[in-house]
């Protein structure tokens, strides 16, 4: 399988707001749903992205990790969210995102004990106690969105290079601090 984007690249504004206090419980709003569409499938469900930092710049859309036994196994997950009033985006290897129609909130759904899941995890924990690597993410994103990008995939590769660099730092923590995704 391949990178499949359904619906086809979109342009939108990249639109930065300060952090607000409302996203903890918007995020508490959407795993409810998940939760009772899906129950014991969903495994873990966690609020990452930028609105899952306290104190960081970021675009006002939720974005939520769904760990299912397999994301491959669209049967097993999709209907139910789908049904929930989700729409499918994404579909790749080990990784689906299902958003709301307003696009407010991304589902990144994703296998326990994936990469894609310890990745996401990881650097919101990190980025949550390192405050110099959240102030340089921050400017970065600042800059970035005074850019006239051709889709929303873009604005989100520009910033791989410092992310791959405070992964790295975060990485050297995790090891250091013994860091799991159970223990995150």
């Amino acid at each position: 399988m391949t990178f499949g984007l359904i619906g086809g690249p979109e342009k939108r504004d990249i639109i930065l707001v300060g952090y607000s206090d409302s996203w903890p419980s918007r995020f508490r709003q959407e795993r409810d749903r998940i939760v009772a569409a899906l129950g014991e499938k969903a495994v873990r469900v966690d609020h990452v992205g930028s609105t899952s930092i306290p104190g960081l710049t970021a675009k006002p859309i939720i974005d939520i990790d769904l760990s299912v036994s397999d994301a491959d196994d669209e049967a097993d997950y999709l209907p139910q969210l789908l049904a929930a009033g989700y729409e499918l985006r994404v579909r790749e290897p080990d990784h689906r995102l299902v958003r709301t129609p307003d696009g407010s909130v991304h589902v990144h759904i994703c296998s326990t004990g994936s990469e894609w899941e310890r990745r996401h995890l990881l650097f919101r924990d990190w980025l949550r106690r390192d405050v110099s690597d959240r102030d340089a993410y921050a400017a970065l994103k600042v800059q970035l969105a005074q850019h006239d990008w051709p889709d929303t995939n873009a604005y989100s590769d520009a910033k791989g290079g410092l992310i791959a660099v405070i992964t790295d730092r975060a990485e050297s923590w995790a090891a250091a601090t013994g860091w799991t995704v159970w223990r995150s």
